[in-house]
């Protein structure tokens, strides 16, 4: 599944970044980076831009660039907020 698949308030972690070059690089920069827990906090009306929290903090990322993201859903029971940042 990639991010843009994503239901709204759903978590999921972040399993791989694809993409090339500088496009990647600026993604995994912006903290999108492999086994970061990632939530959808709402898209606009055509889904484009997508408004995403991770880190604490929020980024808004284009469609294009979430269909890079692949990740996998994960329970919110299921997290452990207990553990040191990455």
């Amino acid at each position: 599944m990639t991010l843009d698949q994503l239901e709204i308030g759903k978590p999921a972690i972040i399993t791989k970044v694809n993409g090339n070059g500088i496009l990647r690089s600026r993604l995994l920069e912006m903290g999108l980076i492999p086994e970061t827990i990632v939530e959808v906090v709402k898209t606009a009306p055509l889904k484009d831009p997508i408004e995403i929290s991770l880190r604490s903090y929020v980024l808004t990322i284009r469609l294009e660039e979430a269909q890079l993201i692949e990740v996998q859903e994960v329970n919110k029971d299921d997290l452990c907020f207990s553990r040191k940042p990455e």
